[in-house]
């Protein structure tokens, strides 16, 4: 159980495998150049040198990191020469410095390998400053990268070994073990009174954001990680299955113990009003303690791993919960606690169609009706289901290009900080650099920079303190030392994708401890290493407001754009298949939805951040990440469902569904427009719900069991949200009250 929920908070031990990989490559380097008996500058260097052969190549393929690896070591004994060379001439050391670095960021570019050259080439060159190198200690400094590389390379390939397959599979894992603690928390949902209610929500809220963030993990290791295209969009397809039926499910449970039906925003929005009045939960009848079991039953179903499965008891549990996909097997309760039922059914198959992509064929000897009719359902998909390519987005030319742009800043702020950096201290400048290129990485926006800069400042500022309180205590216990160094690192790598500023603690601390192995620790020291890093922080902002600057707003009005963009074209591809349309490629265009929507989301953090001053606009710029989200959800159940209507012997398609999503497509439009040109013209629709306008159609309302029944919901609520992000978007709407004008 506490590994569960271990792997469950680290999807596919990605940090923990970085954190070991990382500290055991450090050590196997200390060993074997104690044995060899060099001196501790020269350990440093090969300690140094194993950290960033480690962490710098990022290829998937495991033939592609082994030449990334090899070419790396050529790169980092030309940049140790040069940097040896250049060391007693300033201008021109200097001047190949600023060059270098712009080579490194511009070279990103080209791919994963081009970026970890790079990275080798400015780390190596910087470690050759911070250990003082010269001509004469090259042979010793050669010996120590090449035992660093090699090193790193032993424990890569040989000791902590990872495949993509490998990778994946514990991805699935952690997936699985997400979607446990979502149905748990929606158990708790259940039972919870009104003084747990707002805990709860913020507990599912969160579980569900961290269900669909391994979803996107294990999207982005699809391709390298099965064996053909077609095995990957079928696992795609059912990782987005379960996490769309275990979404809705809350929603439904929401709204069946909510004395109105709830807004599908309280899932994405903190602190969103829920309409509830007095002791919300419902008496102990037969139907409520029916829906209890099965939600633990669920809940089961989904945390036991298929190998484990034996007897006859899991089979039936999945028989029963497949069967409230059937109107006739619900039992008698309210219309509420009916759709809960009926959600615990989807959720069911969901889970059921993960485990066969995941696991393959199961003993199909105990089925039930319901459970063959699934069966059947997903053999029709998997026939229909074909591998696709996702186009790419166009790369912008010349100095729109983004890693264009970033070598030119992040040039011209290495050169602000090194002219700052040196009117502190003419041998450490480099700290005031590095910052520089560090605040550069992976931002795209002056206000990213600013948050980052900020961060690392508060860590270093941090890490400073405690680097001296560790530096008094180890004293010139060399093996103290080291060994603390490697509990550092392993801590910076470990907690890297959580929180910049407590990585930059531990970088600093472990600086220190670097500062008293090299006998060159004072308190004046880390003083200036705090100064030179806000220098390099100011001259990185500077240069990101200065030369091609890319304002906050502005991204992130390019973001909404492709956002609302994507979002249309999965509405309107998915309302076409629902109404009878050709089949289309929904799972792509869903997957760039999610992942044009996770790229907004990390832009507007530098608007949302606790210490930015406009808090109105951090209230509404949080609302409409919210709404999005809401949104997408809808969009996705859609597309979700549309995917079934072309295999499904039980569900049909309806032609009025293509009228009543025109209004959708429509104010998309407008919406996109407004944000792509101010003053764009046009409004945003709202009137008739979709509901009448259907009845308003003259052939009446559907049965239970067609198409137009299970998404009648989530057009209207995408309907409804689609018009409500109108008011942050400042687009007027016009409301239109006659049904009929609305389909026309």
């Amino acid at each position: 159980m506490v590994w569960d929920r271990f792997a469950a908070s680290d999807p596919g031990l990605l940090r923990l495998t970085a954190g070991l990989r990382t500290v055991s490559a450090i050590a196997l380097t200390l060993v074997v150049l104690a044995l060899l008996g060099t001196d501790v500058s020269h350990m440093v260097t090969g300690a140094m040198t194993a950290m960033t052969a480690t962490f710098a190549v990022k290829d998937k393929l495991v033939r592609d990191q082994a030449v990334t690896l090899a070419l790396g070591l050529p790169v980092s004994l030309a940049a140790m020469s040069l940097a040896a060379l250049l060391n007693s001439r300033v201008v021109a050391g200097d001047l190949f410095f600023v060059v270098l670095i712009f080579a490194a960021v511009y070279v990103r570019r080209f791919g994963e390998r081009a970026t970890a050259l790079g990275l080798i080439g400015f780390q190596i060159y910087f470690l050759a400053l911070f250990v003082g190198a010269s001509p004469s200690a090259l042979p010793a400094l050669y010996l120590a990268l090449a035992v660093g590389f090699g090193c790193s390379a032993v424990v890569r390939f040989g000791v902590v070994p990872e495949t993509p397959q490998r990778v994946l599979t514990r991805l699935r894992d952690a997936f699985r073990m997400r979607l446990a603690q979502l149905v748990s928390v929606q158990i708790e949902l259940l039972d919870a009174g009104p003084e747990q209610l707002e805990k709860v929500l913020d507990d599912m809220r969160l579980r569900t954001a961290r269900l669909h963030e391994a979803a996107l993990m294990i999207q982005g290791r699809l391709e390298e990680g099965t064996e053909d295209a077609d095995k990957a969009a079928l696992v795609q397809r059912r990782v987005a299955d379960a996490e769309i039926a275990t979404e809705r499910l809350g929603m439904l449970l929401l709204n069946a113990r909510s004395v109105e039906r709830a807004d599908t925003l309280t899932l994405h929005l903190p602190h969103a009003p829920v309409p509830l009045t007095g002791d919300w939960r419902p008496a102990e009848d037969d139907a409520t303690m029916a829906l209890r079991r099965d939600l633990k039953a669920l809940h089961l179903l989904v945390s036991r791993p298929a190998s484990l499965d034996g007897g006859t008891a899991v089979a039936h549990i999945r028989n029963r919960l497949l069967g409230y996909r059937d109107e006739e097997r619900l039992p008698a309760a309210p219309s509420g606690i009916q759709d809960a039922f009926r959600g615990i059914g989807e959720a069911a198959r969901a889970v059921l169609g993960l485990r066969l992509a995941l696991d393959g064929p199961q003993d199909e000897s105990d089925d039930s009706p319901a459970t063959i009719r699934s069966r059947e359902e997903f053999d029709a998909e998997d026939i229909a289901l074909a591998s696709s390519e996702t186009p790419e987005d166009e790369d912008p030319a010349g100095l729109r290009r983004p890693t264009t742009r970033a070598a030119f800043q992040v040039s011209v702020g290495s050169v602000l900080a090194m002219i700052g950096g040196e009117l502190l201290s003419d041998q450490r400048w480099y700290w005031a650099v590095l910052t520089c290129w560090v605040v550069f990485l992976n931002t795209a926006s002056t206000g990213e920079i600013l948050i980052k800069g900020y961060r690392r400042l508060l860590g270093t500022l941090l890490g400073a303190v405690a680097g001296v309180a560790l530096a008094g205590l180890v004293g010139d216990h060399t093996w103290v030392s080291f060994a603390l160094v490697l509990v550092f690192i392993f801590a910076m790598f470990f907690t890297a994708p959580l929180s910049y500023a407590v990585m930059s603690f531990f970088v600093t601390a472990m600086l220190g401890l670097l500062y008293t192995l090299l006998n060159s620790y004072s308190f004046d020291v880390l003083v200036l290493r705090i100064e030179e890093t806000a220098i390099g922080a100011a001259c990185g902002v500077i240069a990101a407001v200065l030369v091609l600057p890319v304002r906050t707003d502005r991204r992130t009005d390019e973001l909404l754009g492709t956002v609302l963009e994507r979002l249309g074209d999965v509405a309107s591809a998915a309302v076409e298949q629902l109404s009878g349309g050709p089949a289309s490629d929904l799972l792509s265009k869903a997957r760039g939805l999610d992942t044009a929507l996770d790229e907004l989301r990390d832009s507007t953090n530098p608007l949302t951040y606790p210490i930015t001053p406009l808090r109105g606009r951090r209230r509404t710029v949080r609302y409409l990440v919210a709404l999005l989200e809401t949104c997408a959800y809808h969009a996705r159940s859609l597309a979700a469902t549309a995917e079934l209507v072309p295999h499904s012997k039980t569900i049909a398609a309806d032609p009025r569904l293509h009228r009543a999503g025109q209004r959708i497509a429509h104010n998309i439009e407008v919406l996109a427009a407004h944000v792509e040109e101010e003053g764009a013209r046009g409004e945003v629709e709202s009137g008739a719900s979709i509901a009448s306008t259907l009845r308003d159609d003259g052939s009446g309302t559907e049965p239970s069991g067609t198409v137009t029944f299970r998404v009648l919901r989530h057009l209207q609520r995408l309907d409804e949200g689609v018009v409500g992000l109108a008011r942050p978007l400042d687009v007027p709407v016009a409301e239109r009250t006659d049904a009929k004008a609305v389909r026309d």
